[in-house]
């Protein structure tokens, strides 16, 4: 309903802003890494946005880029993540930390942020596994049409994006199809 607000920049209360609006002022929540790189009291400011609507409040959540407002609503979608808990987890790591923790599995990394425990974090991986980063953790796009087509046999035979991206890395670069298949299976089988 709210996608996005333009504005001056009136208060500044971790982790709730105020954004003057041509008047209009609305508060809006923020993870921290977005209010790290708000301006100063008094400027303009501009956030993308994300309006939730309970039985007793309506709430407001404002994100400095589409990437933490995409993942923001990714990890709203999990059963047992609410708002609250999706901004904590954006305050305490960057997207692509998350991302990247993601891939990895590594729930650990998960659980140093405050009000994550081992099995939310476990959840959280299951959960966001491929879903998560699809253009900030995954690998390169593919340079020609043959490493592409390569690439795509690959992710076939069911080989995950990672290591069809690193078997991408050993081959040469004018090498055809049929010859690439055999290399990429050759250094993925070591």
């Amino acid at each position: 309903m709210i996608g996005r607000l333009s504005g001056l920049l009136a208060e500044k209360n971790p982790p709730q802003i105020l954004i003057d609006c041509q008047g209009v002022g609305y508060e809006v929540w923020v993870p921290m890494s977005t209010f790290y790189n708000l301006p100063a009291l008094g400027e303009r400011t501009t956030l993308l946005t994300h309006f939730v609507v309970r039985e007793d409040a309506q709430l407001l959540y404002g994100f400095g880029s589409d990437t933490e407002r995409a993942a923001f609503r990714e990890l709203i979608k999990i059963g047992g993540i609410g708002p609250r808990m999706a901004l904590a987890v954006l305050s305490g790591m960057s997207v692509a930390d998350l991302a990247q923790a993601v891939s990895t599995q590594d729930g650990a990394r998960l659980t140093k942020v405050p009000g994550i425990g081992k099995k939310t974090a476990e959840r959280l991986l299951l959960e966001l596994k491929g879903k998560l980063g699809a253009d900030l953790g995954a690998p390169q796009a593919p340079a020609s049409d043959a490493q592409s087509d390569i690439q795509q046999a690959l992710l076939a035979l069911g080989y995950s994006d990672k290591e069809a991206a690193a078997a991408l890395k050993t081959l040469p670069p004018d090498v055809g199809v049929s010859e690439g298949i055999k290399l990429a299976l050759r250094a993925l089988a070591k």
